[in-house]
């Protein structure tokens, strides 16, 4: 059994206020063993996004299964989770970065990142050392730990989003194009911690719409339009956006 399997995965929008329905994404297939990552390419709405977000269930998908190979649960299909189910996969074992930090007021950065560790069940001694050590590594100025994010720049939100996620080392990864607003130092800071993460075991799914960063990290590349595979390791294959 793959860690991740995605069997004709489709979703539909409705936009009410016009009385239409969208189908923007349908058919996709693929499976992802455990440790690897896959990279999902493709223009601009094509649907990249709604897979993680389905994944992660904060869409409710409509059509296929998703299923995940739970350290919990054993084999679940995301699309069948309980909220229950869900709330706990989130918080032990599935982790999701985007270009957004949506986090709680009045809550400093360090405390954001200890909390993550803290919920993994970590020492307030422990989750306090590796709280420094992923703010560290991300090059958020140390003025910035005790503070409130909402102040933050963009590219500063993005870091610590990426802290936040990757700190808990989860067991599925989803990265919605996390590296969007950063410069090239820090995107190699990103990419030192999902190589760090990959050799710890976490399984990966990406979108990323720098190619340059993809190569070398991913396993497999999966084409929004071809609907299909278009890389993977070992064909000899190279891939273009």
């Amino acid at each position: 059994m793959s860690m991740l399997e995605i069997i004709d995965f489709g979703k539909r929008f409705t936009i009410h206020h016009l009385g239409k329905t969208m189908q923007p994404v349908e058919h996709i297939d693929f499976s992802l063993e455990a440790g690897g990552f896959i990279g999902i390419i493709g223009k601009s709405g094509s649907g990249k996004s709604t897979i993680l977000k389905s994944l992660y269930r904060t869409y409710l998908p409509d059509q296929g299964r998703l299923l995940y190979d739970s350290k919990r649960f054993g084999v679940i299909d995301i699309t069948k989770a309980t909220e229950r189910e869900m709330l706990y996969l989130r918080k032990y074992e599935i982790g999701y970065v985007s270009q957004f930090l949506n986090v709680m007021p009045r809550t400093t950065s360090r405390q954001l990142v200890e909390k993550a560790l803290l919920e993994m069940g970590e020492s307030e001694a422990i989750a306090q050392i590796e709280a420094e050590k992923a703010l560290t590594h991300f090059e958020l100025d140390p003025k910035l730990w005790d503070t409130y994010p909402n102040t933050f720049s963009g590219g500063e939100k993005l870091r610590l989003n990426i802290a936040i996620a990757t700190v808990k080392q989860p067991r599925l990864l989803l990265l919605d194009e996390p590296t969007a607003s950063l410069d090239q130092q820090s995107k190699e800071k990103v990419r030192e911690i999902i190589e760090k993460l990959k050799g710890k075991g976490t399984t990966l799914v990406g979108i990323f719409h720098d190619i340059e960063f993809m190569e070398g990290l991913c396993d497999k590349v999966y084409d929004m339009k071809e609907r299909q595979i278009i890389f993977e390791k070992g064909m000899g294959v190279t891939y273009e956006s």
